[in-house]
């Protein structure tokens, strides 16, 4: 969990970048995405709910607070409507496929992946199973073509891929 949401915030602060939004925002956005999972033990019934008073707490802007709460699986049937909510769906869950994606390689790192395994997998019938192709998707509704948007992620990670485990 701990490298999935370090993974998360590097992608996250990548985006900021392309975009030229707070990096220390969106980052922040992409490590603590799945707070509320920790702090619940993914219980669903309060899921999603512990959370959004924790951040509150910590007096952060409405927009990260709707953008971490969105991402919530038990919220994630609403519409998302800015552009910070669908780059934190397709940034975290990227991180997923790239973690699966190099697991299958011999050495399991991230800087062998190539995006154009990231696209056959998005293609493939036995998809990552935590991973949802809707969500990766949501690339480009923000103007990101999927290869793109692997590219960037993957140089996003390539950095810290020690840090991850790999």
């Amino acid at each position: 969990m701990i490298a999935h949401c370090l993974a998360s915030e590097a992608v996250m602060k990548r985006l900021a970048q392309h975009f030229g939004e707070n990096e220390e925002e969106w980052g922040l956005c992409g490590l603590l995405h799945d707070i509320d999972v920790e702090i619940t033990n993914a219980d669903p019934y309060i899921h999603g709910t512990k959370a959004e008073e924790l951040l509150e707490s910590l007096s952060l802007s409405s927009e990260v607070i709707d953008a971490i709460s969105m991402h919530n699986e038990i919220s994630a049937r609403e519409p998302r409507h800015t552009r910070l909510q669908h780059a934190l769906a397709a940034g975290e869950t990227i991180t997923g496929l790239i973690f699966a994606t190099a697991l299958v390689y011999p050495e399991k790192k991230i800087s062998s992946v190539k995006a154009k395994s990231i696209v056959k997998r998005m293609k493939e019938k036995m998809f990552a199973a935590s991973v949802k192709r809707e969500n990766i998707s949501e690339c480009e509704i923000i103007g990101i073509p999927l290869a793109d948007f692997a590219s960037m992620s993957i140089e996003a990670l390539v950095p810290i891929e020690k840090d991850l485990g790999f």
